[in-house]
This record gives structure tokens, C-alpha cells and sequence, in this order.
């Protein structure tokens, strides 16, 4: 009987320190995961040119749709932010890009990305609308097609539909002079 007990106590023991081994290795993993570098661009092969894809999204305000490269050629440059209500970065990077307003060779459009349209417009009306045009992608797809990971993430097009910036992520001060330099502001 008592090598019995002995054998289950040392079972638990293992048992236990399994447990802790397996828990320790969770934590690390999902501690690396979570500090980890979350911004990803890919890599094109010397002078690639990208292109805007033909994209038809409709408008946020209304029903009508409209074919995203045809507003690009509408001005020298245009500014495509992805964005959504329920982004916090999104919220950070508003003001920034409304200080692009006053560009008068770029035009800003703002794709609303996988978010209910009464919780856009809230978020335009509490934060600012700093775009020309307002426009949806309900299920994301166009946003994939476009490019985009995730949001936010803005694109600086010429009127030749040419992408000439991809940013990942919030823009900040460094992008708004980037931006400025290549628009000749």
C-alpha cells in the first residue's frame, strides 16, 4: 500500500511540473507575441511599380458606388486612409491627417473598413472628417486587394493610379513630411 501512495505521489509531481512546464511555455510565447514588431511591408524587387487596382466601393453617405481610380485622377495625388470607428491608432492618426488639407494637389480618401456605417459617422463626427470622399468595404475585400494588412493604413497615389508611399500603421509627423516633400508642398 505504501509503495502504491508512493507511486501516485510521484505521478502528481510529475503531473504538476508538466502543468508548469506547459503554462511557463504559454506565457513566454504570448509575451513574445505581444512585444513583437506588428508593422510588416513587403518586399518588392528593385523599380516594381504598383498599381491601384480597379476598385468600385460605394460612398458612405450614400448608396452610390464609385470606381476608386477614377476619383484618383481627380487631382494631382490622393491620400487612401483605411480606417474604422472601432480602431484606436485611427483615432490618433485623425488630426494628422486632417493637417493635409490644406495640399492643394492631394485629395484625401478615407475607405471605411469592416465597420457598422452608424458607428462611422459617429466617429467622423466626434474626431473630424478630414476626407474628400468617404467610402466602404463592408467585408474587407477591397481593402486585401488594395494591399492593406489591417488598419490603418494609407497609400499616396498619383493620378496615374502609380502607389508612390505605403504606410503601415498610424501616420505621424515623419509621414506628413514625407508625404509634403513628394507633393511638392
Amino acid at each position: 500500500m505504501e509503495v502504491h501512495l508512493q507511486f501516485l505521489t510521484k505521478k502528481k509531481i510529475l503531473i504538476s511540473f508538466a502543468l508548469l512546464a506547459f503554462l511557463i511555455f504559454c506565457f513566454v510565447t504570448l509575451n513574445k507575441a505581444l512585444n513583437e514588431n506588428k508593422i510588416y511591408s513587403p518586399i518588392f524587387k528593385n523599380e516594381q511599380v504598383i498599381y491601384l487596382p480597379d476598385l468600385n466601393l460605394p460612398k458612405l453617405f450614400s448608396s452610390d458606388e464609385i470606381l476608386l481610380g477614377e476619383v484618383a485622377k481627380y487631382k494631382e495625388f490622393s491620400l487612401v486612409n483605411i480606417w474604422a470607428s472601432w480602431c484606436v491608432p485611427c483615432r490618433d492618426e485623425n488630426d494628422f491627417l486632417k493637417s493635409l488639407e490644406n495640399i492643394s494637389s492631394l485629395q484625401t480618401i478615407g475607405i471605411n473598413y469592416k465597420d457598422k456605417k452608424k458607428n462611422s459617422i459617429k466617429f467622423l463626427n466626434d474626431y473630424g472628417n478630414p476626407f474628400k470622399y468617404n467610402l466602404v468595404d463592408y467585408d474587407g475585400t477591397a481593402s486585401i486587394k488594395l494591399g492593406a494588412y489591417g488598419v490603418p493604413e494609407t497609400f499616396l497615389i498619383n493620378k496615374n493610379r502609380k502607389i508612390l508611399l505605403k504606410i503601415i500603421g498610424p501616420i505621424n509627423n515623419d509621414h506628413i513630411k514625407r508625404i509634403r516633400e513628394i507633393t511638392n508642398d
